[in-house]
């Protein structure tokens, strides 16, 4: 069936209707009446096949019909090939990943890359462990220059419900390498972050645990951490 409705795509030979058409071959192009050029065909053993037919006047080539068909579904098979093999694989993290587990998952991550699939890499987290949020920005970034030659970033790490995710793209070759200062600097970020509210979000998880109201003290210390942070990236983007 794709093989007919591939042949319905081209006139060709007999089937041309035009009066004249311009004929492309590999000494170059010319306008010739129609029959001329398929005398030249006839004359070269090879088939005249209307390739653009609302062209003025339409174009012609000189080709082996059979080999231009062949070649035709042989690229639309590769390209339909491409298309279902890219698949996105996950990688699951903590936001206390330790440095084992880190780089058994690095490790599937680059064979993931490499064999052209995306990856979306999250922390999961549980409970209160969201109060340490930065952390698992801090890992994500961490993660992403990592794979800096295999794969570049689609998304940067970002907080969805109890999750936070990061999406990478398999690297083509010749592709532009994201810059190293710019995923140095968004880590330096994260970590100057996390620091900013490391005592904080301590003292509000110690709040919760003695059910203690956290007002007042509490919650001027994050208001502080928060100001600074938001100076922190007020100077960064300067």
């Amino acid at each position: 069936m794709g093989k007919d409705n591939m042949k319905q795509r081209y006139r060709v030979n007999e089937q041309i209707r035009a009066k004249e058409v311009r004929v492309v071959s590999d000494e170059g192009s010319m306008v010739l009446p129609l029959r001329q050029a398929l005398d030249m065909a006839h004359d070269k053993e090879v088939d005249l096949v209307e390739i653009s037919p609302n062209a003025q006047p339409p174009v012609c080539r000189l080709i082996d019909y059979s080999k231009f068909l062949y070649q035709q579904k042989k690229h639309q098979k590769e390209m339909k090939q491409k298309q279902t093999k890219l698949e996105v694989k996950e990688i699951r993290f903590g936001p206390q990943t330790d440095d084992h587990d880190y780089h058994f998952k690095l490790k599937h991550a680059k064979e993931f890359l490499s064999d052209g699939n995306k990856v979306r890499a999250y922390v999961f987290f549980k409970g209160r462990s969201i109060l340490f949020k930065e952390q698992g920005e801090v890992l994500l970034l961490r993660f992403a220059n990592d794979l800096e030659e295999y794969g570049k970033v689609e998304q940067l790490p970002r907080l969805e419900g109890k999750k936070m995710f990061l999406f990478l793209a398999p690297k083509k070759a010749g592709s532009v390498k994201k810059s190293q200062q710019k995923l140095d600097r968004e880590r330096r970020e994260a970590e100057a972050r996390e620091a900013s509210k490391a005592i904080d979000n301590e003292a509000m998880a110690s709040a919760i645990d003695a059910e203690i109201p956290a007002n007042g003290g509490l919650f001027a210390n994050a208001k502080n951490g928060s100001d600074a942070l938001k100076k922190l990236q007020t100077d960064t983007e300067d």
